[in-house]
């Protein structure tokens, strides 16, 4: 499994991953606001950014998470967070997967991340839009092909929701601990 992360991140430059940069506003010493910014670049080796996402990955196939790998977290970097979003649903953005609390140590997701919470490294999953816990795949209507956005977070913090932890306790929690951004986005059109 380290092996796998490691040639993929090798291999990172060659197959194109997405930066998006992320703005922390910081107060120091004096009392005076800074913005600093952190680029960190998301990739998978199941698809491309702005590409079609293989149908082994949606409800049409196994349904199974892909391999995720992610590279220049800012050192003070505590946790990571990353949601799923298909903002192209019919009853407005649909919320594919929530974890959080991986581990500052992780570079990246292996396939087919286990529908439980906790996992063994103390990630945690929340629930879907379909109230289900972990991943769901792309499963559009008959039509047009939806975007999925795949957003990862760095934080300087482990993040605690009680309850069930949902894409808006989530995103909610984690305002102002965000260090650094990345995103791939993936397109899936139902066959």
């Amino acid at each position: 499994m380290l092996l796998r992360i490691l040639i993929f991140i090798l291999i990172l430059p060659i197959i194109g991953g997405c930066k998006m940069k992320a703005h922390q506003n910081q107060t120091n010493e004096n009392g005076d606001t800074t913005t600093t910014e952190a680029t960190m670049t998301l990739s998978s080796t199941a698809f491309k950014n702005d590409s079609a996402i293989p149908q082994r990955f949606s409800c049409q196939g196994e349904d199974i998470s892909p391999m995720l790998t992610w590279s220049s977290a800012p050192e003070e970097t505590k946790s990571f967070a990353l949601v799923i979003e298909d903002p192209d649903a019919p009853n407005g953005t649909f919320i594919h997967w929530v974890i959080y609390n991986i581990p500052s140590s992780e570079h990246g997701l292996a396939e087919n991340i286990a529908r439980r919470d906790p996992l063994p490294n103390g990630a945690r999953q929340g629930t879907n839009s379909a109230q289900q816990l972990g991943y769901m795949g792309p499963c559009p209507p008959a039509g047009k092909a939806h975007r999925y956005y795949f957003k990862l977070f760095a934080l300087d913090t482990e993040i605690n929701i009680p309850g069930e932890a949902t894409h808006d306790k989530l995103m909610s929690t984690i305002q102002g601990h965000i260090l650094a951004k990345g995103e791939i986005m993936g397109t899936y059109q139902k066959k």
